[in-house]
């Protein structure tokens, strides 16, 4: 007779082998609408015009292409700031409010994703530009010749609200899960409200930061509708120059390698935020927005 403990051993691994049948359907998905793709532009920058990796030197030896980047980089980390300026005290507050407020506070969040891309942005458009309502405020205050619309502070600004949700989901998660109790145990031990807020509050908060941080900064990377309709092709973005060098100049190689470095750079982030112990993820909001109220 076999042993029972051995038996349900072997019947568990079964059942965890039928269980991996099921990413089947979204792991073929992913390898034909994503990697092949990827493999594809891989392989047609380092062999075209010849077999090397001389559109990836090219990069890093054009001032165009740096230049670019180096613009990318710097929207994106202003971006990222911004939003992480107004992000945290908005999903600190809603750790704070009633069930009813919180729901509402979450409902304004989400309403950008229930919102065409093309109509938020145009929205900015109308808002931004030249005799508009934001136009004809800096002029009460002496900066009417300021020009929003085609400039890297339009961007910037409609960056900031379109991208704003993913830096208040991840935060709203992770502040939702701390128990307050231990700073009314740290005010109770003597420490001011700011100094139990940074040595209490702020290290248990890290991890949502770096997970509402890192998704801002590698979404304003790749970000192609919001500059595309506020900027001007003279300070295009890491998107628009992409889609030049494919629907213009037809350097596919050259774009594939430019968007090969884009990835890389995303991964090691990823990767970073995940070591540090950020989770890339904003679902985690549904499961703790009930419980922030009841501490």
């Amino acid at each position: 007779m076999s042993d029972p403990v051995e038996a349900a051993r072997v019947a568990r691994r079964r059942r965890l082998d039928a269980n991996w049948l099921l990413l089947v359907p979204a792991l073929a998905l992913l390898t034909v609408v994503l990697l092949v793709p990827l493999v594809q532009s891989f392989i047609r920058s380092i062999s075209t015009p010849s077999w090397g990796f001389d559109n990836y030197v090219k990069l890093f030896t054009d001032g165009v292409t740096l230049t670019v980047l180096g613009r990318t980089a710097t929207t994106a980390l202003v971006v990222t700031i911004v939003a992480f300026l107004l992000g945290y005290p908005y999903a600190y507050f809603m750790t704070r409010v009633g069930d009813r407020t919180r729901a509402i506070l979450l409902v304004v969040v989400l309403i950008p994703f229930w919102t065409s891309v093309m109509a938020r942005n145009f929205a900015w458009l109308v808002i931004l530009q030249r005799g508009g309502p934001v136009q004809t405020a800096l002029s009460w205050i002496g900066l009417g010749d300021v020009q929003l619309v085609g400039s890297q502070i339009g961007v910037t600004i409609a960056m900031s609200q379109v991208l704003l949700p993913f830096m208040v989901l991840p935060l709203f998660s992770s502040l939702s899960a701390i128990d307050r109790r231990l700073l009314l145990a740290a005010r109770g031990l003597g420490s001011r409200p700011i100094v139990a807020f940074w040595k209490v509050y702020w290290p248990l908060s890290r991890g949502g930061v770096v997970a509402g941080l890192i998704l801002v900064f590698t979404l304003s990377l790749g970000f192609y509708v919001t500059p595309a309709l506020l900027g001007s092709p003279q300070q295009s973005l890491i998107a628009q120059l992409l889609a030049q060098r494919t629907t213009q100049l037809l350097d596919f190689a050259g774009a594939g390698a430019l968007g090969m470095v884009v990835l890389v750079v995303t991964l090691l982030l990823v990767a970073w935020a995940n070591r540090v112990g950020g989770t890339i993820s904003a679902i985690g909001v549904v499961a703790t927005s009930g419980s922030g109220g009841r501490r």
